[in-house]
């Protein structure tokens, strides 16, 4: 943890935790955590004129793992997309050479996020007998806390087991696994559809059976979300909804998300909900076929903002071409089927598979147009922003690097009507989606909702995230926006979260003036929960070890040289 003091001062300070919009005040900053007050001997940081928040907090992200590097092993092309190689920057400051753009290296990542002043990243989706080779790539990211979320939905020991209605047999399992790969929580890719691949099948409505498992994505989803609440978990169940980017997939959305009705919370960190639906985008698609494709953002959103029990991210295509990569094999393959492009499959054994697909989000082909619509529409319906977070499923519909151009355009209706007046096929995008008729621009205080102490109190890590009271971790960004006088020039709204003034990382500096200036003092973040032993769960994973897998038991696990200076969150079940 970094030592010493700073302060900066005179900027305009927004922090939805403590409901500061906009006043002119000091940040004080002492090893490494926000305090009340420093010393006269403290370093100044000038942020007059300047728009000073948290470090932002990423909620859903694709940044660490085999299909990242599948991606970047395909796709060599992808590191000229960025333009630039800084190899010079490698040998005179100490820092190592970035490349790559939609899938950027591993420094280059870190980097990265540190210049648009963001502080904590979530690996979305580990696979469970992976997660050695996730750790190593986050141990090799620098700067950014991080976590990772193992994937469940298709695993064969929690199918087994929900098929029977084990909850506390899976809430075990969880337990045990979260604590063998140093991962953070539950998360669920196409509910079942993933194991049915094997099967060369898939599972695309909530009923759909699972091959052999004889149980559905419903009682999978169900099953998932009780034990989630069992164990109390910091953050919701994390789902990615069956049957995505499909035409007319709004209503299995929907109906997933109904799931979460009269489910309760029961965890001790903050949070209010029990499911966060993530990248919304790809599951908010009216339509009977890809000719008559258009917006159901509306209609699920309508849902999301009745239903307290849910939190989202948009996942905004940002009409780039990048790499698309999710544990949804089924629909990397049908991906795969459209655009013909290269393509890589892999089966995880027991647990998930995964497929990458190379993807351009062409501003001349209306589809792509339409879903960069939904995707702005889902944040400009929102009713309540600290439940509705920005992302692009980074990589999938877009690389993390264009956040601020999406919250230039959820900021400014001139900057959307000049990407929308560029397309080719503008009367149709508009006659498709709602977004031609939304007036509405957000706030920065509603762009920090979304960013910061939303995603932070969704994740159950608001005392260390996503805010700026004393007793938090010191991440801070400085902004050169001016509060009172917004650019009329939405480009400057880009230009500015895109290259942060100066970013505060655990209380050192590590941004100046857009350029990386340390390699600062990173952690992982996992979850250690203590339960009760259960010898049916420790009995099945031994033997299944000795019959099933490919790897021994004593193997699996994670081990701590991987994941130095962990922040490690205890849980505490009481059943």
């Amino acid at each position: 943890m970094a030592s010493g003091e700073i302060i900066i001062k005179g900027g305009y300070v927004v922090d939805p935790t403590r409901k500061i919009d906009g006043d002119v005040s000091d940040v004080a900053i002492r090893d490494g955590k926000i305090v009340d007050k420093v010393s006269s001997s403290a370093k100044v940081i000038d942020a007059k004129g300047k728009v000073v928040m948290a470090g932002g907090v990423d909620v859903h992200s694709h940044v660490a793992g085999p299909k990242v590097n599948v991606g970047r092993l395909m796709r060599p092309e992808d590191k000229l997309l960025s333009g630039f190689c800084r190899s010079g920057m490698a040998q005179k400051n100490g820092y190592r050479m970035e490349s790559g753009f939609s899938i950027p290296s591993t420094f280059k990542t870190g980097y990265d996020y540190a210049r648009m002043g963001y502080g904590f990243v979530m690996e979305a989706a580990m696979p469970p007998l992976h997660s050695p080779h996730v750790h190593e790539e986050i141990h090799d990211t620098p700067i950014i806390d991080e976590a990772a979320l193992p994937v469940f939905g298709n695993n064969w020991f929690v199918m087994d087991y929900l098929r029977k209605g084990e909850v506390e047999n899976t809430a075990a399992y969880i337990a045990w696994l979260l604590k063998a790969t140093k991962g953070y929580g539950v998360k669920v890719v196409n509910p079942g559809g993933t194991a049915a691949w094997g099967w060369g099948l898939n599972c695309i409505s909530l009923d759909d059976p699972v091959p052999y498992f004889e149980t559905t994505p419903r009682e999978i989803i169900t099953g998932l979300l009780k034990a989630n609440e069992y164990l109390g978990l910091p953050h919701s169940m994390h789902v990615h909804q069956n049957d995505l980017g499909n035409p007319g997939n709004y209503k299995v959305t929907i109906e997933s998300l109904k799931i979460s009705e009269g489910v309760k919370p029961r965890n001790k960190f903050g949070r209010e909900q029990v499911l966060h639906s993530t990248h919304l985008q790809f599951h908010s698609y009216k339509g009977e076929n890809w000719g008559t494709f258009e917006s159901g953002a509306k209609e699920v959103m309508d849902y999301v903002n009745r239903n307290k029990a849910i939190t989202i991210d948009t996942g905004n295509v940002t009409l780039d071409e990048t790499t698309t990569m999710t544990a949804d094999g089924p629909f990397e393959h049908h991906l795969h089927g459209l655009n013909h492009l290269k393509w890589a499959n892999v089966d995880v054994e027991m647990e998930t598979a995964a497929g990458v697909v190379p993807y351009v989000y062409d501003p001349n082909i209306k589809v792509c147009n339409i879903q960069w619509a939904i995707g702005l529409e889902l944040a400009l319906f929102a009713k309540d922003m600290n439940r509705t977070f920005i992302t692009t499923d980074h990589p999938n519909a877009g690389p993390f690097t264009r956040y601020p151009r999406v919250i230039k355009w959820l900021m400014s209706r001139k900057a959307r009507e000049a990407t929308l007046g560029s397309f080719k096929h503008k009367d149709k995008v508009i006659e498709a989606t709602h977004l031609h008729s939304i007036d509405r621009e957000l706030t920065l205080f509603e762009i920090a909702q979304m960013t910061r102490s939303g995603p932070a109190k969704c994740l159950g890590l608001s005392n260390l995230y996503g805010g700026l009271a004393p007793g938090m971790i010191a991440d801070v960004g400085v902004f050169d926006l001016n509060y009172k006088s917004m650019p009329s020039d939405p480009d400057k709204i880009e230009s500015a979260f895109q290259r942060a003034a100066c970013f505060i990382k655990s209380g050192e500096i590590v941004v100046k003036d857009g350029e990386v200036v340390s390699n600062g003092h990173k952690k992982t973040v996992w979850v250690n929960v203590n339960m009760a032993e259960n010898p049916q769960v420790k009995r099945d994973i031994a033997q299944s070890f000795t019959k099933d897998y490919t790897v021994q038991l004593e193997n699996y696990s994670v081990r701590d040289y991987l994941a130095p200076h962990p922040y490690v969150i205890n849980v505490d079940v009481e059943a």
